[in-house]
C-alpha cells in the first residue's frame, strides 16, 4: 500500500536545512525513483512547496530555480500525482510571466480541458495567451 508524501519531506530534501532529515528524504526519493517504493501526493502539496520555496520570508528562490528543483521530483517513477502531465505547462506559465503558480496550474488545467474563458477578477489571467478572463455581471 502506498504512503502519502507530504510537503515537509520535499522541503527538507530540496532545501537541506536539516542535513540528517535531508539525507533520509533523499534515501526515500531514491527508492521512489527506482520504483522500490510508491508514494502518492497531491496538487496542494506541490502548490504549498512552490509557495514556501518562493516566499522571501522562507527561502526566496527564483521561479526558474523552483522549476529546476521540482520537475525531477515530479518525474519520479514511483510518485503518483494526479494530473502529473499538467506540471510542465504550469511551470512554463509560472516561469514565463507574472502569474502565480496556482494560477499557472489552473490555466494549464483549463487548457487541457479545452476551456478558454475563466470567471475571475484576477488580472494575472490576462497575461495567459489563449485564455480570456470574464468578470461576472449582475
Amino acid at each position: 500500500m502506498p504512503r502519502f508524501l507530504d510537503t515537509n519531506i520535499l522541503l527538507r530534501y530540496l532545501t537541506r536545512d536539516d542535513e540528517e532529515k535531508a539525507a533520509a528524504c533523499l534515501a526515500l526519493l531514491l527508492r521512489v525513483e527506482r520504483g522500490e517504493e510508491v508514494v502518492v501526493s497531491s496538487d496542494l502539496v506541490m502548490a504549498e512547496t512552490v509557495f514556501t520555496l518562493q516566499s522571501r520570508r522562507q527561502y526566496g528562490l527564483s521561479r526558474e530555480r523552483i522549476r529546476q528543483l521540482l520537475e525531477p521530483v515530479i518525474a519520479l517513477r514511483g510518485l503518483r500525482l494526479p494530473r502529473k502531465s499538467l506540471y510542465a505547462r504550469a511551470f512554463d506559465l509560472y516561469c514565463g510571466g507574472k502569474v502565480s503558480f496556482t494560477d499557472a496550474y489552473n490555466a494549464a488545467y483549463m487548457e487541457a480541458r479545452g476551456l478558454r474563458e475563466v470567471y475571475s477578477y484576477d488580472r494575472d489571467f490576462d497575461g495567459v495567451e489563449g485564455l480570456q478572463r470574464v468578470e461576472p455581471e449582475a
